[in-house]
């Protein structure tokens, strides 16, 4: 993909626009979707607002029972499965037994994730974000590419973020064997990692009715934060030290509603047919940073870099092979 492609549409939406503002008029009657993380957060709202508009919602949850306490509330169509992202075995069990349905896949949704933990790793010696953010969701995609392709017209959207601003994929030592470990650095190479992953896909994709996108939420405050304490978020200016929240922080924030609108607007906007592999923010396409680019905005050139995500596919195909 040329940087060029990161061009703004007319969407009608803004930063603060809802989900189901979003998702209005539309109808997603007989369209199955799944959203992983869809019990917390953003995703709780992502899935709010899909089977609202009608679509039969799989949300596979690493803990079935929070799953459903979370969900009780949620008017529609929605099933709950178990699967870990960090346990392929477990990804491609889900999986299997969505294929065996028989039923097409409209919309996938990678959703879940987590940010800033502490060192760990999954999988085969994976490091945790990279694992579970970008791995993970690698490996349930491909399995699912056969529900995919049969929708004739499938989404899948890649949940990115502006984090992606810290770090570009660390192509030599993705896994910290070597490096000295910094969570912020390797989560920012996850959100990379996720925005490249869309990319390919959608290279891919694109031929067999399979268009893919990543997104930027925004900044909300939801249970990604868990491992984050009051001090480091006051260092990061997200907080007061006395544990409120600054006004600049209160009026550039999103509710989680709002921050899963762009997550549905690219899963169902007609203003995106034809399109695909772009970055999106505040139910928008981004524009391409530049050198006046604020941190929080716009998509910096390594993730729109089409060898890059070729790269970063063969990678993680030859990583997911060894799992």
């Amino acid at each position: 993909m040329a940087a060029t492609d990161q061009v703004p549409v007319d969407s009608g939406f803004h930063a603060k626009s809802t989900a189901r503002e979003v998702v209005a008029g539309i109808d997603l009657t007989g369209k199955n979707v799944i959203v992983t993380g869809g019990y917390s957060g953003i995703g709780l709202e992502t899935v709010r607002a899909l089977a609202g508009a009608g679509a039969r919602v799989t949300v596979p949850a690493r803990r079935a029972d929070a799953a459903s306490a979370a969900l009780a509330d949620v008017a529609g169509e929605i099933e709950i499965a178990a699967m870990d992202l960090g346990d392929v075995a477990s990804v491609r069990s889900f999986a299997d037994q969505y294929l065996e349905t028989g039923r097409a896949l409209n919309i996938l949704i990678n959703n879940a994730g987590v940010m800033a933990t502490p060192f760990g790793r999954v999988g085969k010696g994976w490091e945790t974000q990279f694992g579970t953010n970008h791995l993970g969701h690698m490996a349930l995609a491909l399995k699912l590419a056969p529900a995919l392709q049969a929708a004739e017209g499938a989404r899948v959207v890649a949940l990115s973020s502006t984090g992606h601003v810290r770090s570009d994929v660390i192509w030599d030592d993705p896994h910290y064997t070597t490096r000295t470990y910094d969570k912020w650095e390797a989560y920012g190479q996850a959100k990379s990692a996720n925005a490249l992953f869309a990319l390919g896909v959608d290279m891919l994709g694109r031929d067999v009715g399979v268009r893919a996108f990543s997104i930027h939420p925004g900044g909300i405050f939801t249970p990604l934060q868990r491992h984050l304490t009051d001090e480091e978020m006051a260092a990061l200016g997200w907080k007061n030290p006395d544990g409120t929240i600054p006004a600049a922080v209160e009026a550039m924030f999103k509710t989680p509603e709002q921050g899963a609108s762009t997550t549905v607007w690219a899963a169902t906007s007609p203003g995106l047919a034809g399109k695909g592999g772009v970055y999106c923010e505040d139910c928008n396409i981004a524009k391409s940073a530049t050198p006046e680019s604020q941190r929080w905005e716009h998509a910096r050139e390594w993730i729109t870099d089409d060898a890059r995500a070729e790269r970063l596919w063969a990678m993680s195909e030859k990583m997911l092979a060894e799992a």
